[in-house]
């Protein structure tokens, strides 16, 4: 993983400012014998230091996915590195030097994140953007003139460009096949026999489909109307055989969500939905009254 976060910052520095010039990329240590090899403009970017990003860990299992959401194997989340690079510029006068490091600054300053588009690899197939920061000081544990020192040269100005990567943790696991049907359920009657019982399926939610209507994997669409909707439905009816029960059309225009219809001899046709249950009520005591 780390070349490939070495290939981005050589596209980038190259890129930019640099496009089209003949100012070369290296990722040399910047030593006394090396800085006197050099005989073309160069800028050095120096990987110094790597260490990870605490604060970016974290626990549990990442679900991968193909491009209809089913799993397909889970691993750990990647941990993150900080990947430090010491950038200086080499020509034969300063202020030369000084012109590149400015370009290179115009040049990374732009881009506070590296997007997945930008990124090669398998850096890229992760799907995760990478930050960069420039010019930013390095911990109290690793200064420049530390690392000029262990290097054995002078002391030059230069740019801390540092790059958080992600790596992945291995093992992976593989996942199961997808759900497809769920569990088929019968109910036994009183006798305790299955027979004449059909078998219902629960269809998982991804894939439910209701008549009328569809279910979406988070629980939104559409759902048919009847008598379990919440559009209403048609209140219930009197007995046949006798008045109208009052709490006929009540109890169904409550299950329902609708108005009442109580029906029946004791409701005389044309009365208001408001009065049937009174009217049922009057029917029922008229009818003992005969018997």
């Amino acid at each position: 993983m780390i070349h490939e976060v070495d290939h981005v910052l050589k596209g980038l520095l190259r890129g930019g400012l640099f496009s089209g010039t003949d100012v070369e990329v290296s990722f040399e240590a910047p030593s006394r014998d090396w800085a006197a090899r050099r005989n073309t403009p160069t800028i050095d970017a120096y990987l110094y230091d790597i260490r990870e990003d605490t604060e970016r860990r974290h626990r549990g299992a990442v679900s991968v996915k193909d491009a209809q959401g089913i799993v397909l194997k889970r691993r750990q989340p990647p941990r993150w590195f900080r990947l430090s690079y010491l950038v200086t510029a080499w020509t034969k006068r300063p202020e030369d030097e000084h012109r590149l490091l400015s370009a290179v600054m115009a040049t990374l300053l732009p881009h506070e994140v590296l997007t997945p588009a930008e990124l090669t690899g398998a850096l890229a197939e992760l799907g995760l953007s990478v930050p960069i920061t420039i010019g930013v000081p390095p911990s109290e544990s690793r200064s420049l003139a530390d690392i000029w020192s262990a290097l054995g040269g002078e002391l030059k100005p230069s740019l801390d460009v540092v790059i958080t990567a992600p790596f992945p943790a291995v093992p992976e696991y593989a996942a199961g096949p997808p759900v497809t049907e769920g569990a088929g359920v019968r109910v036994r009657g009183l006798d305790g026999d299955l027979d004449g019982s059909p078998e219902r399926h629960h269809r998982p939610r991804h894939l439910r489909q209701l008549a009328g209507g569809t279910l979406a994997a988070d629980g939104t669409g559409s759902r048919p109307a009847g008598r379990n909707g919440r559009d209403g439905g048609d209140g219930g009816d009197g007995p046949p055989d006798g008045g109208g029960d009052a709490n006929g059309g009540a109890s169904g225009g409550a299950r329902g969500g609708g108005p009442g219809s109580g029906s029946g001899p004791g409701s005389p046709a044309g009365t208001p939905p408001g009065d049937r249950g009174a009217a049922g009520a009057a029917g029922r005591r008229k009818g003992g009254a005969r018997r």
